[in-house]
Order: structure tokens, then sequence, then C-alpha cells
């Protein structure tokens, strides 16, 4: 006969099988699945999903002021933006890339499993101490981050507020054509505004954003740290590079650019 003790683990076992079948049918085998609905461009996992590479690109999971919408600021153009991004590195670089991109929490000290991080519409992130302090050390610890798709000054004004708590002598700089990381692997001295799928047939811009600006945050030693993407919008190049109504010459760019800020971060 049974022990009341070994009724108990078999209940609780029978539980566990049941949440994770539940768990399964809810959220699939997909590796992000359970932040699907967080994302506004989910797709399906290519077969070598979970085969880890020596590049990584993190997906920076911030918390923000408009968060219960159809998804998360920090999901704009996920997932298939990151992964059209990742499969051209793989094809245009010899550099090994992990397939899909890591999403990392910025309540998580995975943050520092991933050298290169990449943030959209940072303008509304909300960064408590703890945050801000995890992203200190990540740039002190060779951290490099890619910031995207926020326009005019209003936005602007919302992105340094960031940067001030992570560093109150935070220095942004305009990037020169002679900055090597616009050589590193194609040379874009002619850089081109990279436009919102939603304003490509229109006026190009957001907001007031109507000059675009390619800027940088440097570190002590002139090493850029954030690679700023103002009055642009790179992740829609890369999500809409397969689209035949989101013209070529836009997406050409946003690769190219995102293969330079890639190789920048690893060399430098």
């Amino acid at each position: 006969m049974l022990s009341r003790w070994h009724c108990v683990l078999i209940a609780s076992a029978s539980l566990a099988v049941l949440a994770f079948g539940q768990r399964r049918e809810l959220f699939g085998t997909r590796k992000w699945a359970m932040y699907e609905h967080e994302m506004q461009d989910p797709v399906e996992d290519p077969p070598d999903a979970h085969v880890a590479g020596e590049f990584v690109f993190g997906r920076l999971r911030y918390r923000s002021n408009r968060e219960g919408r159809a998804y998360a600021r920090w999901g704009i153009d996920c997932n298939k933006s990151d992964r059209i991004f990742l499969d051209t590195l793989r094809r245009l670089t010899r550099v090994h890339t992990q397939s899909i991109e890591n999403i990392i929490d910025i309540e998580s000290d995975g943050v520092f499993d991933s050298p290169f991080l990449f943030a959209v519409s940072p303008n509304d992130w909300r960064l408590s101490p703890s945050h801000a302090e995890r992203l200190r050390k990540f740039f002190d610890r060779g951290g490099f981050l890619m910031v995207d798709d926020f326009h005019g000054d209003r936005d602007w004004n919302g992105f340094m507020a960031g940067m001030r708590q992570i560093d109150p002598d935070v220095r942004v700089i305009e990037l020169g054509d002679n900055e090597p990381i616009f050589h590193i692997a194609y040379d874009l001295t002619d850089r081109v505004q990279v436009p919102g799928q939603n304003v490509v047939h229109g006026p190009g811009y957001e907001k007031d954003g109507v000059i675009p600006h390619w800027r940088g945050i440097i570190d002590s030693e002139g090493r850029i740290i954030v690679a700023i993407c103002f009055n642009m919008d790179i992740g829609d190049g890369w999500e809409f590079a397969d689209d035949p109504d989101y013209p070529e010459k836009f997406s050409a760019h946003a690769l190219r650019l995102g293969v330079n800020y890639a190789l920048y971060a690893l060399t430098h």
C-alpha cells in the first residue's frame, strides 16, 4: 500500500506533467514563444535555433510606460527583423553567428552574456536604479549597445534621460565619415536615412525627425559603446527586406550598417 507521502509525490508529479503539457500547448516549441505576445512580428524558429554561436545578438527586453498594448515597445520589429539581419551576417561574413536572437531581460544578469545588445525605441525605456547600474557594468565590461527607431526632440530627451541614469557624464558625438565603424566591412560614407515602412512612401521621416543622425556615445578611450540610429528605422530596413513594397536601397543600407556595427563591436 502506498504511503500518504508517496501519494503526495505522485500527485505532484502528475500536476507537473500536466503543467508542462499545458505550457507546451500554449507556447509551442519555439525558443522565445513565451514572449511572442510582446513581439510585433514573431516568426518560426530555424532548424538550428538552439545551436550556440560565437556572435550573439541580444535583444534588450526593457520596461516602459507603454506596455500592455498589442506588443511591447522593446518588441517592435521582433523577431523577424533580428533573424533577417542574423541570416545576412552569416552570409556576408565569416562570423560564427547564432541564427536567432537572445532575448535579454534588463532585470537579469544575462545582460553580461551578450556583448552586443540591440534596443528599439529607447526613448520609452523606464530604467530603475538597478537597471542603470547593470547597464553601466555592461559598458564597463566592454559591452556595445545599438539603439534604433526613435524620432524627434521629445524622443531624444527620453533616451538621454535614461543614458544619464547610466552615466551622468555621458558624452554624445556625431559620427563623422572617417569613423572606422563606417568602413570596417562596407564603406558607408554615402549614408541614407532609412525610413520606417509606415512612412517609406510618404515623407520618409516620423514626428519632427526630419534630419537623420548617426551618433555615438564613447568611453574614456574613445571607443563607441552606444551606436545611435536617430531619426531612422534600421529595424524596418531589416524586417521588410523581403517585402517588394519596401525599397531595396533602404534595406541594403540598413543591413550593411548592421554588419559594420556588429563587426565593430567584435573588434573594438
